[in-house]
């Protein structure tokens, strides 16, 4: 939630009743979103944010620079397309808390740590906000994904003739090396004795079993493997031949889709391999890269999608952007000016107005609606 403009206001009775204000602004209101704010402070963090995404990447100087530059326009059309997205979550009571939950929970034992206290503040450290922060930022982007997924995504149809068509066109894109696609999950054997490395054999041919029976393997993984890829569910990346070491490749590039390995004695444990999917050297059959060929076409009419949508919330939101500052992403013919409410002059009406519009409310609806009636002072 933005925080709200927090203002220090000093009054000083001067003669004839009139004040001077010595005004010390601490946070500036830079745009309002219907009933929320947007403040500088909330722009910096946007930018902060951006600028540590950025330097993950590990972008050279001059292009890190670039990148910056080209982004910082977009930073304030960003932030309201967030708080519309999430404010039309909130409309169409969409539900994310057990997602949430799950989300946290997975990141709390990626961390090992299991003291509350000690997670916030690695939280804080690796974030750079506070785990209340954090944690409502992750709830806001479930939100506006959800409501992507439900009012853009899900009106977005591509037939098959059409993904067929574009496959015909595009063969080169689906050529391939040899390949397969893996899980993983791998019982640790590191520290253990004998009596441990025999109860994680035991494990993981129980695990082989379950695998084989239809059971879930991306649970599988994630719920009982040591690998990182746990948190993926054990997902692998593609390997070609030569990439993996001579027993696991045998292992796997003469199965077919769906086949799960023994466990594999290695070093550190007991792996156990699932194929994926395989792929032969050459052009890929269709039905092998359908769905590649479904997010190709999906893709690049998704964001225009968006955008009209978010064109559409605009159009319908109260939205107010102070002097000085620009959504890149504003409704055409919209109109979005700060309205100073210490300039707006108030309406004057004669006391014979006044007393015509109570009459005629009294003609029409013989009882006022409660809190209708307003008592107004006129003068004379």
């Amino acid at each position: 939630m933005p925080k709200k403009s927090i203002v220090s206001l000093c009054f000083l009775a001067v003669a004839g009743g009139a004040f001077a204000v010595d005004v010390n602004v601490v946070e500036q209101i830079v745009a309002k979103v219907n009933n929320e704010i947007i403040t500088q402070g909330d722009l910096d963090r946007s930018r902060a944010q951006m600028e540590a995404e950025l330097r993950r990447q590990q972008l050279p100087p001059d292009k890190l620079q670039q990148a910056l530059k080209e982004m910082e326009p977009e930073v304030l059309r960003d932030r309201i397309d967030q708080l519309l997205l999430v404010q039309k979550g909130k409309e169409l009571e969409i539900k994310v808390d057990d997602d949430l939950s799950k989300f946290l929970a997975q990141i709390q034992l990626d961390s090992k740590l299991v003291d509350p206290e000690k997670f916030h503040a690695w939280i804080r450290e690796q974030s750079g906000m506070s785990y209340e922060d954090f944690k409502q930022q992750a709830k806001d982007n479930m939100l506006t994904r959800e409501v992507v997924r439900h009012e853009v995504g899900g009106r977005i149809s591509i037939s098959k003739a059409e993904a067929q068509q574009y496959y015909q066109e595009h063969k080169s894109e689906f050529v391939r090396d040899e390949q397969v696609l893996l899980r993983e999950i791998l019982i640790s054997t590191e520290g253990k004795d004998e009596k441990g490395v025999a109860e994680a054999e035991k494990k993981a041919k129980d695990l082989v079993a379950r695998a084989r029976k239809a059971e879930n393997f991306g649970n599988l993984a994630k719920d009982n493997s040591d690998a990182e890829s746990a948190r993926n569910n054990g997902e692998l990346p593609a390997f070609k031949r030569g990439d993996l070491k001579k027993d696991l490749e045998e292992a796997v590039f003469t199965q077919q889709k769906g086949y799960v390995t023994d466990p594999i004695r290695q070093p550190n444990g007991f792996l156990i391999l699932k194929v994926e999917d395989r792929y032969e050297a050459g052009l890929q059959p269709y039905d092998m890269v359908e769905n590649e060929v479904m997010d190709k076409l999906f893709a690049p009419r998704m964001q225009p999608e968006v955008r009209r949508y978010l064109t559409k919330l605009r159009q319908e939101a109260f939205v107010e952007i102070k002097e000085g500052f620009v959504d890149t992403g504003a409704a055409p013919g919209k109109d979005t000016s700060w309205k100073d409410p210490a300039k707006l002059v108030p309406a004057t009406v004669t006391k014979q107005e006044v007393a015509t519009k109570i009459h005629r409310k009294r003609l029409l609806w013989m009882l006022p609606i409660p809190g209708t009636q307003v008592q107004v002072k006129a003068r004379r």
